[in-house]
């Protein structure tokens, strides 16, 4: 499958997000950055102020129709943040800016047609997604160095995710490296899928020791068919969905659900996704949000809550205030604790490794 576009795709995105931006169509909010860590891995934290603005899906529960309290932003967007519909001549998809960016040069995936960001994707789903991810990576930036292009889906009312219309997100990885402040982060995703697989069934599976969450990431060949990225992306789904059953299991007062697995192609779990060229990650989730303690003398005040995404899996999360940007950089447990709490935890000593995987 090609795109059929008629610029490389960065050339496309970059002309049309710096017209959109000129043109007021779309608001791009500044950041605050910081790198924070997890013993030596290192994720970026950002302070936005306009997160607290920004829009959020009110329809969590199952999000079974189009019709919403708000409208969809990938019904019919607007020509000034259209990139293109794809692929050319039989479009199932389009391309359409993030309209509230924080990363320059953000886009989205959608599927042309309303389909539910609940459901798994399909094989037509992950091979546009894998092309986009090759279209950009034959770009050269400034440097000389190829572009990288990260990509993630939040799925399910735990995860993050802010529309209820099936959509993919893009992130430049250059347009996030493109910072003083960001000297010395890499992507998560590039780290966790480097080291020895945890296991070589149907295919090998990578996790990183040093987080506290479960997950799992597979490499991707350099040429897959949409069979092969399928196979793939429901191995890591069937694992996610077993560590879940298995934490909610040992952990009833919890009272997790595991959502039958419906014949309408629901997923049962909320998950983030993310994918690169060369790799494909997953991790399960069982909230959304969390606070964080003011500090340990002001029992019962807290601060946040504080979101994640899908851009976890990139090494990277985002706070709304000021005071919870300085919080987690004062005292870097408050990472280890946060992402405990919104994903599955892997109940180890720090120093130990991934003994339940």
């Amino acid at each position: 499958m090609t795109l059929g576009l008629a610029q490389s795709l960065s050339t496309l995105v970059k002309q049309k997000y710096d017209t959109a931006k000129a043109g007021q169509s779309l608001i791009f909010s500044h950041t605050h950055l910081a790198l924070i860590r997890i013993a030596a891995v290192p994720f970026q934290l950002r302070y936005c102020p306009a997160l607290s603005k920004k829009p959020t899906e009110d329809d969590h529960p199952n999000q079974k129709s189009p019709s919403s309290k708000r409208p969809d932003p990938f019904a019919d967007p607007p020509s000034d943040l259209l990139i293109a519909q794809i692929p050319h001549g039989q479009p199932t998809h389009t391309l359409v800016l993030n309209k509230y960016p924080v990363i320059s040069s953000h886009f989205i995936l959608a599927t042309k047609s309303y389909k539910r960001q609940t459901d798994l994707l399909d094989s037509c789903d992950l091979a546009i997604t894998f092309d986009c991810l090759k279209a950009w990576a034959s770009g050269i930036d400034p440097s000389g160095t190829p572009k990288k292009l990260f990509a993630f889906f939040n799925s399910g009312p735990h995860s993050g995710a802010s529309q209820a219309h099936r959509h993919v997100q893009f992130l430049p990885v250059e347009e996030m490296e493109d910072a003083q402040a960001a000297a010395g982060w890499s992507l998560l995703l590039d780290s966790v899928s480097a080291g020895p697989p945890l296991s070589n069934y149907r295919f090998s599976l990578y996790s990183l020791p040093e987080l506290p969450f479960v997950h799992f990431s597979v490499r991707i060949p350099s040429d897959p068919s949409p069979d092969q990225l399928s196979d793939r992306y429901r191995y890591l789904y069937e694992n996610a969905v077993a560590a879940f059953q298995d934490y909610a299991n040992r952990h009833p007062e919890e009272k997790l659900v595991v959502s039958p697995d419906g014949q309408d192609g629901s997923a049962m779990i909320s998950y983030n996704l993310a994918l690169t060229t060369s790799s494909m990650a997953i991790c399960p989730r069982r909230s959304e949000a969390t606070t964080l303690k003011k500090s340990e003398k002001n029992v019962g005040t807290s601060l946040g809550p504080v979101a994640v995404n899908g851009t976890v899996l990139a090494g990277a999360l985002m706070v709304k205030t000021e005071e919870e940007f300085h919080k987690m950089q004062r005292d870097e447990s408050n990472l280890y604790s946060l992402l405990q709490e919104l994903g599955i935890p892997i109940e180890r000593h720090h120093d130990n490794a991934n003994e339940h995987l």
